[in-house]
């Protein structure tokens, strides 16, 4: 399996309301220090009704700023509709919705 398939794979793991650090995935799929290889596989999510990449967040909960699939708003009302609040700031409180799943 190619790293950008286990990414997808991490991904569609994500629960609903919750969210994961690009690290966090990285992690999840055997390489730690490939957090950015993750952003670039999310950035070209081949299913992105099926991967739900927005869910993916940087270290810190904040979002995407060129969230491939309609910026930073679109990834925000996606948050939101699955319960996730979101700051003014685009950031999300990682110690109440991270998610530290199993790959």
């Amino acid at each position: 399996m190619s790293f950008y398939e286990l990414v997808y794979d991490a991904v569609q793991k994500i629960p609903k309301g919750r969210v994961a650090s690009y690290g966090q995935i990285a992690m999840l799929c055997g390489n730690p220090r490939a957090s950015r290889a993750v952003g670039g596989a999310l950035h070209q999510n081949p299913l992105p009704g099926v991967i739900p990449c927005h869910r993916v967040v940087n270290r810190n909960g904040r979002l995407a700023p060129e969230f491939a699939f309609g910026g930073p708003e679109e990834q925000k009302r996606l948050l939101e509709a699955e319960g996730v609040e979101v700051g003014d700031d685009h950031c999300v409180n990682m110690a109440r919705y991270a998610w530290y799943g199993e790959p």
